[in-house]
């Protein structure tokens, strides 16, 4: 089996093992086929909404003559039944594209049985607003930089109590600014808000976003003081 992207190595590292998994998204189920090669998946349901990733996926389980790995062409949690997975992955999307089928398959996401491994590629903030809006919980969190870019991987589970967060913690999460690329994910951060926040200052007419902002990058300056006094 050919050796995994460090995204998609992040991902399964958050698998628990004999998991019986849902891959939403397979593309071409290198992720799946790993997890069942390396034992950390009894099963795999592999999901795309297209014919053709799932034919590639289903290629690629030919080529290495897997078995465990059963394909579905459906969107999101809806040609799932409950009961048949205990750990969904949903990955390489924008935040907003994950919080809809979240949204969407509700009855079974909302189960605290239930292990979500989300990595957005996008807004990771929105994202994380619409967990803690609807009452699920970041459990762990790690950055990891593939091709010159930098993701969030995030264990999710549901606790049925919604929360209001910082605003600067939709933006950096769990992540650990003490680690390397860590520290990295919440500069990145900081950058884009400050960036926002520069843009904005001099119209009047903003003034509630420039100041919303302003707060955001006060927040992420303490994370970023605390972790240079840890060092």
């Amino acid at each position: 089996m050919r050796l995994l992207s460090k995204r998609l190595s992040a991902i399964a590292d958050f698998v628990e093992d004999e998991a019986a998994v849902c891959d939403i998204g397979t593309d071409h189920g290198y992720l799946a086929i790993h997890l069942i090669e390396n034992c950390k998946a009894s099963r795999v349901i592999a999901v795309d909404i297209n014919e053709k990733p799932l034919e590639n996926a289903r290629r690629n389980i030919e080529k290495f003559k897997v078995h465990g790995i059963e394909l579905r062409c459906c969107d999101g949690f809806s040609g799932i039944e409950k009961n048949e997975a205990d750990t969904f992955i949903i990955a390489g999307m924008g935040g907003e594209v994950i919080a809809g089928i979240i949204n969407r398959g509700a009855d079974i996401a909302k189960d605290k049985d239930i292990r979500l491994i989300l990595q957005p590629t996008t807004s990771p903030e929105v994202l994380r607003r619409f967990l803690y809006d609807v009452g699920f919980e970041i459990q762990k969190e790690t950055a990891v930089t593939e091709n010159g870019k930098i993701y969030s991987v995030m264990l999710v589970t549901y606790s049925d109590i919604p929360q209001k967060m910082p605003d600067y913690f939709y933006y950096t999460g769990r992540i650990d600014c003490c680690d390397c690329n860590g520290s990295m994910y919440i500069k990145k951060q900081y950058r884009r808000c400050a960036g926002c926040m520069a843009s904005l200052e001099s119209i009047p007419q903003k003034r509630e976003e420039y100041l919303y902002y302003k707060s955001v990058c006060r927040g992420i300056e303490k994370i970023l003081e605390e972790s240079d006094g840890e060092k």
